[in-house]
Order: structure tokens, then C-alpha cells, then sequence
């Protein structure tokens, strides 16, 4: 592999995660396509995009930034998902498992923040 976040468990889980919410938010009503839908994937894809772009950096204090940041995003889609839930757009199963999903790769950044040093 070519480049340094090709290796990283933490990249490759955050592009599972970036198909699951994609798949959900097909499902969601065309109304929500500019909206909630949206702003979910965008939210997914900031996580992944964020380790990638991270890993690149000239230093460890600009990685940890990125992978703060991607942390913040995977959040966000936790709270997308909280709304798809109130909206009825994601059925229980499907909720919980995205929520662990998103826990353990949330988890996997903390360490790999806590990880790094100076």
C-alpha cells in the first residue's frame, strides 16, 4: 500500500462506515435528500476523509487536529442517526448496530490520538 493511512484499521473501518450510511440514507424519504440524508453522509465521509488527509500531515500535533476533527464527525452522525430514529427512517437493529459501529470507531481514534506523540 502506498500510503500510510492505507494501513490504519481505524481508515479502514471509517470506509465501512461510510457504506452503511449511505445505504441507510437511500432509504430516507426524497424530501430529506438535501437535509438530514446529506448532512449524514457528508458526516460519514468527513470521518474517513479526515484520517486520510491527517496521516499526510508534516507532524503529529497536525494528525491529532485531523483525527479530533474526525472523531467530532463520527459524532455528528450519531446525532444524525438519533434524528433518523425520532423520524422513523432507521428501524432499531439497524439503529444499534451503526451506534456500536460508531463507539468503536470513536474508541479507535481516542487511541490512536492518545497514541501519538510529540
Amino acid at each position: 500500500m502506498a500510503f500510510k493511512f492505507e494501513n490504519l484499521k481505524v481508515w479502514q473501518l471509517s470506509l465501512e462506515l461510510t457504506d452503511d450510511v449511505d445505504f441507510l440514507a437511500k432509504s430516507f424519504p426524497s424530501h430529506e435528500l438535501y437535509s438530514l440524508s446529506s448532512q449524514m453522509r457528508k458526516a460519514a465521509n468527513s470521518v474517513s476523509l479526515n484520517i486520510v488527509e491527517g496521516s499526510t500531515g508534516l507532524s503529529n500535533a497536525e494528525f491529532r487536529r485531523f483525527l479530533s476533527i474526525a472523531n467530532r464527525s463520527a459524532l455528528e452522525v450519531v446525532g444524525c442517526l438519533f434524528l433518523a430514529k425520532r423520524r422513523n427512517y432507521v428501524e432499531k437493529e439497524l439503529f444499534t448496530k451503526l451506534y456500536n459501529q460508531i463507539e468503536t470507531l470513536v474508541k479507535m481514534i481516542q487511541a490512536l490520538i492518545n497514541s501519538i506523540n510529540d
